[in-house]
């Protein structure tokens, strides 16, 4: 029997066919168990990275550094006794504390109990120390028996109104240029979280990665993104890490970033096409910023040119002939 016949013969293609089946059976089922056993071993892989990243946060924010290394957060500040004594003595979180000041606090960096009942004494103490300054100085310091007891007593009274506004203009202060530093870099921020997050990497590194490489430009940002990391690691909820913050830079472009992100992890989209037409949008909007800056300097410099730059000119200009008239000797005959 040659081979032709062999292999024309119904009963050994029957048996090839069977035999082909049976290893595809084999191999579907093998490969399935293989897919599984490699995505058991990969999902254990991802929660003790997870753990790992949850641990170093925790270490971080122990040690309130951030970045660099370089001593940021500031969260467990010690409350001094006499403070926390007159707060709750005087019932000041009634009389000082809204639903808004704990955010402005943490717009300010200000965060944890501590910082809380520190700004409430002083928006009480404020006031009391600078009338109490200015009655010393002048009713006994400076007494002037044309100046009545009263007048010197309103002028106290004055200064002392005017003191209770002195932590609310620190607080603003320290909102206003930590904005700004989060402003500045936040566009450079969102084309590393771009890059980051085509490169595969999960939200929580990307974060934890952007923090470690925007610390250079602006601690204040890198704070946020490390304690954003964190919240990731820990909250069940990912939106409610996004929103806080959002509500912790206090500003619109990073809030409608958070937007955008928590509506790529609800609806399923994706998250790098979102970070993509943000970052375009980030760029745009410094770009017209900075045109805008632009148009506003000659209206800017036309008080200066009036001022300072014509009368120099001016003066270069008529000098010389103003120095000739007077030198010229005088005429007799007129």
């Amino acid at each position: 029997m040659n081979i032709i016949e062999l292999l024309t013969q119904r009963e050994f293609l029957i048996a090839v066919l069977a035999a082909v089946s049976a290893a595809a059976v084999v191999f579907t089922f093998g490969s399935g168990l293989i897919n599984r056993s490699e995505m058991k071993t990969r999902i254990k892989r991802v929660a003790l990275e997870r753990d790992k990243m949850r641990a170093e946060e925790m270490a971080r924010l122990r040690g309130n550094t951030v970045g660099d290394g370089r001593s940021s957060i500031r969260r467990n500040a010690e409350t001094k006794t006499y403070m926390k004594k007159v707060v709750e003595r005087f019932d000041l979180k009634k009389a000082f504390q809204d639903d808004a000041t704990v955010d402005k606090l943490a717009m300010g960096g200000f965060r944890g109990q501590g910082h809380l009942i520190t700004h409430l004494f002083m928006r009480f103490a404020t006031p009391l120390g600078v009338l109490v300054l200015v009655a010393f100085y002048f009713l006994i310091m400076a007494p002037s028996p044309d100046r009545p007891l009263y007048l010197g007593l309103l002028y106290a009274i004055g200064a002392g109104l005017a003191g209770s506004y002195l932590p609310k203009l620190l607080l603003h202060n320290a909102i206003s240029k930590r904005q700004a530093s989060i402003r500045k870099a936040w566009p450079d921020c969102l084309d590393l979280l771009l890059l980051c997050v085509e490169a595969g990497m999960s939200m929580e590194h990307a974060f934890k990665r952007v923090a470690k490489e925007i610390g250079q430009q602006s601690v204040e940002l890198a704070e946020e993104l490390t304690l954003t990391t964190a919240e990731l690691s820990f909250l069940e909820d990912r939106g409610r890490a996004y929103e806080n913050l959002g509500r912790r830079t206090g500003l619109d472009n990073v809030r409608s970033v958070m937007t955008a992100l928590i509506q790529a992890d609800r609806y399923g989209t994706s998250v790098g096409q979102a970070l993509r037409v943000m970052a375009e949008e980030g760029r745009e909007a410094r770009m017209s910023e900075a045109e805008k800056k632009a148009a506003s300097l000659p209206p800017k410099l036309t008080v200066p040119l009036i001022l300072f730059f014509l009368p120099v000119l001016f003066i270069v200009i008529m000098s010389p002939a103003i120095i000739k008239v007077f030198s010229m000797p005088p005429n007799p005959g007129l």
